[in-house]
This record gives C-alpha cells, structure tokens and sequence, in this order.
C-alpha cells in the first residue's frame, strides 16, 4: 500500500498550487480520502475529505472558498486545489485513506509520507 504525495513547493502568497496523492495497493474507489497539514509546533488538522460517493465532500472552514478536492478514480489520485494561498497556509501536507465506509472518516487507515508547502509574504 502507497499514498504517495506531490505538488508542494514554495509559492508566494496569492498564488495557487496543486497537490496530488496517489495510491496503490489497495481499492481506491472504495476508500474516502482526506488531506492533513501540520505546521512547525502545531498540531495537525484536517484539511479537506472526499468520500467514495458523488459530492461527499468535506472542506475545514480555515481553507472554504479557497481549497478544493476532487479525485480521479481512473487515475487513483486525489487532489487538493489550493488558491489564494497565504503564509499561514505553510505546513507538512499528508494525504489519508480510510475504507470503512463512514464519512467522514473518524480514523484512516493509510497514510503518506507529506509534501510540503511554504507560502511566503
């Protein structure tokens, strides 16, 4: 089993990126997939989550209107595209699956091993 994240990078505020997370070893479909970020001395937070059904979507109120996620099932990816980027947006971006069916999810099952994002003033 692999998440395998991408896409980070230094950007500088204002800007856009997008990251992708893409999996294997297990049924992609049927999991829920979320993104996580974990800045210097911070604890982690989600992010945004999408289900294995159509619209199932979650996105954290710090990143609405500015975050989307989406993913291509043909491709085993998710993506998290990331707009109007600001400095406080700066952390270790992880990518999650849980397939347990229960949106959203309360525990994940596979992780990846992060990207990260730096967004400069």
């Amino acid at each position: 089993v692999q998440l395998v994240e991408s896409g980070g990078g230094e950007v500088q505020a204002g800007g856009s990126l997008r990251l992708s997370c893409a999996a294997s070893g297990f049924t992609f479909e049927d999991y829920a997939i979320a993104w996580f970020r974990q800045a210097p001395e911070k604890e982690r937070e989600g992010v945004a989550c999408i289900g294995t059904g159509e619209g199932n979507t979650n996105v954290a109120d710090s990143v609405k209107g500015r975050f989307t996620i989406s993913r291509d099932n043909a491709k085993n990816t998710v993506y998290l595209q990331m707009n109007s980027l600001k400095p406080t947006d700066t952390a270790v971006y992880y990518c999650a699956a849980n397939g347990d069916g229960h949106f959203p999810p309360d525990e994940y099952d596979y992780w990846g091993q992060g990207t990260q994002v730096t967004v400069s003033s």
